[in-house]
């Protein structure tokens, strides 16, 4: 395989056979570049879809390797059998992590997947797109969380999850968290500290990307997956700490993309 030109994880074909491990040495390549702020990140997103690579696209390649490592994630555990609880945002985070249950469940792995979120759909085409898609598949749960009561009794019985994948907020965190999140946020804690593991995408939910500060509350992960280069703020005392092991994974953003 040309490190030039790696395997994207949608176009993987062994992706869902491979441990941790294995998923860290395939994204060697993109784990081995320099280290960027979550506004160099956005800008280089921003240029890929400039040069025609549509935003759809990434967030397929990215929800794919948050699948992937999920479900490494559970062996590594020895919690197979258990469902996958997806607690999705209203933007692309959720979108990613949405892509990432209908993989799962592709691969047989039962899914529960939730819109954390006062909207009844997402707030992005993209991440809307992608939680309609799971309507109706095999392997899916689908809920609707708009209120923090409704979060709460999900938390109910919530040890019983394989793994929580945390896809709330993503790089667009500012201030405190807002309700019907914030109690989410409190609920993966919770579980956390039960044994459940815990799977971030792209950054735990209120740790900053550039900076590696948290707001509080705060998740802190078993598991982070982030993509296309490592980040600043995953490389702080703080932040490497609430992040966990990180994977980062290549999502088709062109090098092009990093220049200017």
């Amino acid at each position: 395989m040309s490190q030039t030109a790696p395997l994207l994880p949608a176009d993987d074909p062994d992706l869902a056979t491979l441990t941790l491990d294995e998923l860290e040495l395939r994204w060697a390549d993109a784990a081995g570049r320099g280290a960027i702020s979550a506004e160099a990140m956005t800008g280089a997103d921003r240029k890929a879809q400039a040069l025609g690579i549509p935003a759809e696209r990434l967030m397929e390649q990215a929800g794919t390797a948050v699948a992937a490592a999920a479900r490494a994630l559970v062996a590594h555990n020895a919690r197979e059998g258990r469902p996958v609880l997806v607690l999705g945002g209203p933007g692309n985070n959720g979108g990613d992590g949405f892509v990432a249950a209908r993989r799962l469940a592709g691969w047989g792995v039962p899914v529960i997947a939730v819109l954390v979120s006062g909207d009844e759909r997402p707030g992005t085409p993209d991440a809307a797109r992608n939680w309609r898609r799971l309507d109706g598949l095999a392997n899916v749960t689908l809920i609707h969380a708009p209120v923090a009561r409704d979060v709460a009794i999900l938390g109910q019985g919530i040890e019983r999850a394989g793994i929580i994948v945390d896809a709330l907020l993503g790089t667009g965190v500012r201030g405190a968290l807002r309700e019907p999140i914030r109690t989410a946020v409190e609920v993966i804690q919770r579980a956390r500290e039960a044994g459940t593991p815990v799977l971030a995408v792209d950054t735990p939910t209120a740790v900053d990307l550039t900076s590696g500060d948290p707001s509080q509350p705060v998740v802190r992960a078993d598991l982070t997956v982030t993509f296309h280069r490592p980040k600043l703020g995953l490389r702080t005392k703080l932040g490497r700490a609430l992040a966990g092991r990180v994977l980062v994974a290549p999502i088709g953003i062109p090098a092009e993309a990093d220049r200017g």
